[in-house]
């Protein structure tokens, strides 16, 4: 009897890259002219990132600062669930957050769509907030890998324990 092969589908953030693309942009802002005199800020809060400065438009534009560096480091938009523009005082807020995991929404969601256009005999099991993709056939987990890279989920997938 063959057994099954399978993989883990995840959605972590590395949380080092994470770090460098908030330092970066850090740096950035403190030095380029257009936020001289903002009050511009970017800066880790406890598990949030916290964006700071005198106005909406200024705040939004440290928020395009932080994603441009988050994407150079391959890093995806999609793991990053950032707020509206707040005011605080004299100053506009932005929090932001990393999202590890898949929610359960998103765990079924994707389990329905390897059922109904994944092919046969390929189970997803939903483990805490990562699913098991198993099969007895390889190629079955590679069409699976690339049905779900084709979809537009909510959610940015990394693929891995594929044996």
């Amino acid at each position: 009897m063959a057994s099954d092969s399978s993989f883990d589908i995840v959605s972590k953030v590395d949380r080092q890259e994470a770090d460098n693309a908030l330092n970066q942009a850090a740096k950035e802002i403190s030095s380029r002219y257009d936020f001289k005199g903002t009050g511009a800020s970017i800066e880790w809060s406890g598990e949030k990132i916290l964006m700071k400065a005198d106005s909406d438009d200024r705040v939004k534009a440290v928020l395009d600062v932080f994603q441009s560096k988050l994407v150079k480091r391959g890093i995806s938009l999609k793991s990053l669930d950032s707020g509206e523009p707040y005011p605080s005082g004299k100053e506009f807020r932005i929090e932001a957050q990393l999202k590890e995991g898949i929610d359960k929404e998103n765990a079924k969601e994707i389990s329905k769509l390897i059922r109904d256009e994944g092919p046969k005999g390929v189970k997803a099991q939903i483990q805490g907030d990562e699913l098991r993709v198993s099969s007895k056939k390889r190629d079955d987990l590679q069409s699976v890998i690339a049905l779900l890279k084709g979809k537009d989920l909510d959610v940015d997938l990394q693929f891995t324990n594929y044996r």
